[in-house]
């Protein structure tokens, strides 16, 4: 059974990292920029890996004994 900091925690990360990476993909598909004054492919890079690392830490904080 997880306890409540690591529930409370879990679903931070995950919310973080699913709205981050919808967010992300929205941007893309309209052609809108992800960040002002930055590379197009750097700021979509950077934006995916750190919505994919939240939603990791997410899962383990979710699933860990």
């Amino acid at each position: 059974m997880e306890s409540g900091p690591a529930i409370f925690a879990g679903m931070v990360f995950a919310l973080f990292g699913g709205v981050l990476l919808l967010w992300t993909a929205v941007r893309v598909r309209q052609r809108q920029p992800v960040a002002q004054g930055v590379s197009t492919v750097a700021s979509v890079t950077l934006a995916t890996l750190t919505a994919v690392v939240a939603l990791a830490l997410g899962v383990w904080c979710l699933t860990r004994p």
